[in-house]
C-alpha cells in the first residue's frame, strides 16, 4: 500500500502522543471484555478510533456475502445526509473489494479517485483522505473499518497497525456476541425440552 503524501501531513502525525494510542487500545479491549452488547462496543471502538487518530470520522461496515453488499454497523462523525447516499456494493467499491481480500487500502483523495464509490458525496462531506481496513475471523473478512480526514492526509505505518488491531479487536467482539448467541439459543432450546414447554415442539 502507497503511504505517500504531504509532508505537512506526515510531520504532523509524527507529532502526535503514541499514548493516544495506547489508552484507545485499552479502552476498546476493556469495552471488549466488559460488555456483551455488540451495537454499544463497536460504537465504543468507532469512536475512540476517530479520537485517537485525530481524525474526521470512523465506519464500521459488515458484508453480507449473499446480496455482496457493506453493512453499517458503527459510524462516528459522518453525517445523516452522507450516509443516506446509497448501498455500498463490493463490485461498485474497489476500496473495499481490495480490503476484504486482507490488505489496507489507502486513498489519497476519495473526491477523485475512481476506487471510491461515492466521490460527489465525498466532496459534499468535505472527506479527502480515506485508510481501510479488514475486518477478520479466523483468516477470513467479514467486513470493513475506515476512516476519514477532511484534509490531504499521510497515515503512517503506526496508523496502519492502529486501525489495523482495532479492526481485529472489533471482529473479535463480533465474533463473540454471536458465540453467546448460539450458546443462548441452544440453551434456551435445551430448558424448552427439558421443561416440554411449546419451544421444544
Amino acid at each position: 500500500m502507497t503511504m505517500d503524501g504531504p509532508p505537512a501531513a506526515t510531520e504532523q502525525r509524527q507529532q502526535r502522543p503514541h499514548r493516544d494510542y495506547y489508552t484507545a487500545l485499552y479502552q476498546a479491549a476493556l469495552t471488549i471484555s466488559s460488555s456483551l452488547e455488540l451495537s454499544q462496543v463497536l460504537q465504543s471502538v468507532v469512536k475512540s478510533t476517530t479520537e485517537a487518530m485525530q481524525v474526521k470520522a470512523c465506519a464500521l461496515r459488515l458484508l453480507d456475502p449473499a446480496s455482496g453488499q457493506l453493512y453499517l454497523s458503527a459510524v462516528y462523525g459522518l453525517s445523516e445526509d452522507y450516509l443516506a447516499k446509497g448501498v455500498v456494493s463490493i463490485t461498485q467499491s474497489a476500496i473495499d473489494s481490495e480490503a476484504l481480500r486482507g490488505q489496507p487500502v489507502y486513498i489519497a483523495d476519495a473526491r477523485t479517485d475512481p476506487r471510491f464509490q461515492y466521490q460527489e458525496a465525498a466532496r459534499a462531506e468535505g472527506l479527502v483522505s480515506i485508510l481501510c481496513v479488514p475486518l477478520q475471523v479466523h483468516g477470513v473478512a467479514i467486513g470493513v473499518m475506515r476512516v476519514y480526514t477532511d484534509r490531504p492526509t499521510a497515515f503512517l505505518d503506526e496508523d496502519v497497525k492502529f486501525l489495523s488491531i482495532l479492526a481485529r479487536l472489533a471482529a473479535l467482539a463480533i465474533e463473540n456476541a454471536r458465540l453467546y448467541e448460539n450458546v443462548k439459543n441452544s440453551y434456551e432450546g435445551l430448558m424448552a425440552a427439558l421443561l416440554g414447554t411449546p419451544g421444544s415442539l
